[in-house]
């Protein structure tokens, strides 16, 4: 029984529209799936990927109106580290966002930015064997297009110390000096530590929780698995395109683990993921209330198909 690499992570958004327009347009991510939030269904739940909204691609948003800014801390994620191909897909990105505005520092085969709420960022030029999930863009060069998540970073006050449940449970390996890797049949995933000493606080561009990815018949061994470890293990939600347990690690960040189906296809015509909004089917009721009440968004992608339509 092996975890596969990572499902999806998630974060929290001040501003659907402009968390939009920087993941679907600026970084030439695929929006997959436009929804709203299980447990709050008046805040929309935003999800960004390749082609085909596949794990280890998926990088998803909740967005509370007006968030302020939140800051990491010891217990929280703090960098995203998103892969390209090359280091001249580097120097692409460096020379694009340059031009959209958005400052970056380049640091041998990586570049570092923020988006627009704050979260941090890294695109690196990755060399660890994953197979490269592809959003298309007609401004992003298929050489140079962004290949998947490829690591994470969060704090901790032991960061030196091995994480047991990573390595005895979850199946991480401990590469030394809070570093780790996660080693599925396909996808890989690094994972650290790094050492902190301040507390955070959640809000606007900070990280909600990070899950890792499971095949179907394995989610409820590692329910039993995490629970016989000691950890309080949430019971199996449907969250419509996977199913989903939650835990904290000893640390105090939230993980989950995803089963990799149905996907995002099970509700929408995959040639149009994300361009219309799909409630989970416990808020369906509530779709003309809802349909009034957020703010309509404008996907990159259908107003470029808008566009040439109207051209013709």
């Amino acid at each position: 029984m092996k975890l596969e690499g990572l499902h999806h992570i998630t974060m929290i958004t001040g501003d659907a529209q402009r968390n939009v327009d920087f993941y679907a347009d600026t970084l030439g991510l695929r929006l997959v799936k436009t929804t709203v939030n299980f447990d709050q269904p008046s805040a929309y739940h935003l999800y960004f990927g390749d082609e085909q909204g596949s794990p280890g691609s998926i990088l998803t948003w909740f967005e509370f109106d007006g968030a302020q800014p939140g800051e990491a801390g010891i217990g929280m994620i703090h960098t995203l580290q998103l892969g390209v191909p090359s280091e001249a897909a580097v120097d692409f990105w460096a020379e694009r966002l340059d031009a959209r505005g958005v400052a970056s520092v380049r640091t041998a085969d990586r570049l570092r930015f923020a988006d627009p709420d704050g979260l941090a960022l890294e695109l690196v030029a990755a060399d660890d064997g994953n197979p490269p999930l592809r959003a298309e863009h007609p401004d992003v060069p298929a050489e140079h297009a962004i290949t998947g998540v490829e690591g994470a970073r969060a704090y901790s006050a032991f960061a030196p110390v091995e994480e047991k449940l990573l390595t005895d449970v979850l199946g991480f390996t401990y590469l030394g000096d809070g570093e780790y890797r996660l080693a599925g049949r396909e996808r890989h995933f690094h994972w650290a530590y790094d050492q902190a000493d301040r507390s955070g606080e959640q809000g606007a561009g900070t990280v909600h929780h990070i899950a890792w990815a499971s095949q179907d018949d394995d989610h409820l061994k590692w329910q039993g698995r995490v629970r016989e470890a000691g950890g309080f293990v949430t019971d199996v939600r449907d969250r419509d395109y996977f199913d989903a347990i939650y835990f904290r690690e000893p640390r105090g960040i939230l993980f989950e683990i995803a089963t990799l189906g149905p996907g995002f296809a099970v509700d929408e015509d995959p040639e149009r993921l994300g361009e219309a909004l799909r409630l989970p089917k416990q808020h369906e009721h509530l779709r003309e209330r809802l349909e009034q009440t957020l703010t309509p968004l404008v996907n990159p992608r259908a107003a470029r198909r808008g566009a040439a339509a109207s051209a013709a």
